[in-house]
């Protein structure tokens, strides 16, 4: 367990002046900006026209302020575990049957993506749902990121955040809990149901690590799936989605290798938001291209000015530089878990591979709409998919 220092809680307060915004939109108007790509996709990466209109309207239209009343609008917190302050959201639930949930975001994601879905989990019956789904909120930020402490030393890696998370749950005082995770927090997800803390029930994931570990080693390096292994078309399918995503995820790569090289991240707006807004994460630049479907402009935004104004671009990172756990594979969990497999993740696990993975699975779903993001893009259905997945898992 992580060592305990203080182990108290303390109500978290925060400002940003408006002379960090004015210098936000000073920074943005003096992008120096590189030439055009010189093809006509996102080959190369973040265009260049889909660039400067982000650049125009975070310069002239876009209101940090909204989100930030948004932010303001629920309990923070932060306490001291291993060293190092974790700051998270905490809401109750007018309900005290309510299920403690503690619920973990990933890269390029912070708790801004969470804030649609509070109010739905913890006050079920006037969001369509009944007070038996009701949920006690617990929303950290990961280490390096957004208002938690930045690690001075190495070592803060998915299962140190785990086993942190763990004691976060032990001091709240929550003796039966479940959680849930996308992206790192799948990760770290998964690793809790490894290490399978006390009062850890289960977990539900919308990114389930169910691939066969030989398969996932031989995408992951490059080669082909090894002879002999029979697929169906649905596994195939899977196959073929992670054999892309392996082929896109060169942002990983380099802040994996490379973190502390990013620094223009942490100089220049207009060159975080273009490395945020990655090809290999669609649903982001479309919502900059005019095929937006379930993020607005302000929902980007929100997100990369928080990256911003916290100034963890590289601190974030790192976590890519610590991580020697495999993003997809099978982890040997036992608990409960709750599979939504969503269509525009970046692979649609088969049932079949998450009923081997998760021999204890509850709930498996294929949701109609939905990708890598799903509590931020499509709030309404993900909620759905955490109540179902996890209603028999309450006392």
């Amino acid at each position: 367990m992580p060592s305990r220092t203080d182990e108290a809680i303390h109500p978290f307060e925060f400002s940003f002046p408006d002379t960090e915004l004015r210098d936000l939109r000073a920074r943005v108007k003096a992008t120096h900006w590189p030439d055009k790509e010189t093809v006509h996709d996102r080959s190369q990466g973040t265009q260049l026209a889909t660039i400067k209109d982000l650049a125009r309207y975070w310069e002239f239209e876009y209101d940090w302020r909204s989100v930030e009343e948004d932010l303001r609008s629920v309990p923070h917190f932060t306490t001291e575990i291993d060293g190092l302050d974790i700051h998270f959201i905490h809401v109750r639930s007018r309900h005290e049957d309510a299920l403690p949930l503690i619920l973990t975001h990933g890269w390029p994601g912070s708790i801004i993506q969470q804030l649609k879905i509070i109010a739905p989990l913890t006050n079920p019956t006037e969001h369509g749902g009944d007070a038996s789904d009701a949920f006690h909120l617990i929303m950290p930020s990961l280490p390096g990121y957004g208002f938690s402490g930045k690690p001075t030393e190495t070592g803060w890696n998915p299962e140190r955040i785990a086993r942190a998370w763990a004691e976060l749950m032990a001091r709240l005082g929550y003796g039966h809990f479940a959680a849930q995770g996308g992206d790192w927090g799948a990760i770290i997800t998964e690793l809790m149901g490894v290490q399978a803390p006390q009062g850890l029930v289960g977990f539900h994931t919308n990114m389930a690590g169910a691939v066969p570990p030989d398969i996932d080693q031989a995408l992951a390096s490059g080669q082909p799936v090894p002879t002999g292994t029979d697929l169906t078309a649905e596994e195939q399918h899977a196959v073929e989605q992670l054999s892309s995503a392996y082929s896109h995820v060169t942002y990983a790569s380099m802040m994996a290798s490379l973190p502390q090289s990013l620094t223009a991240l942490a100089d220049s707006p207009a060159g975080l938001a273009a490395f945020m807004l990655d090809p290999g994460l669609e649903l982001i630049p479309r919502a900059f291209g005019g095929e937006s479907d379930g993020l607005t402009r302000d929902d980007v935004l929100d997100n990369i000015t928080f990256f911003w104004l916290t100034n963890t671009a590289i601190s974030a990172a790192r976590l890519y530089a610590e991580n020697r756990t495999p993003f997809f594979s099978a982890k040997g969990v036992t608990l409960p878990v709750a599979v939504s497999a969503f269509p525009g993740e970046l692979y649609q696990p088969p049932r079949s591979w998450a009923e081997r993975a998760y021999p204890h699975l509850v709930h498996y779903n294929q949701p109609p709409r939905g990708g890598h993001f799903p509590a931020w893009e499509q709030p309404a259905i993900f909620v759905d998919e955490v109540r179902t997945g996890l209603r028999s898992l309450r006392p």
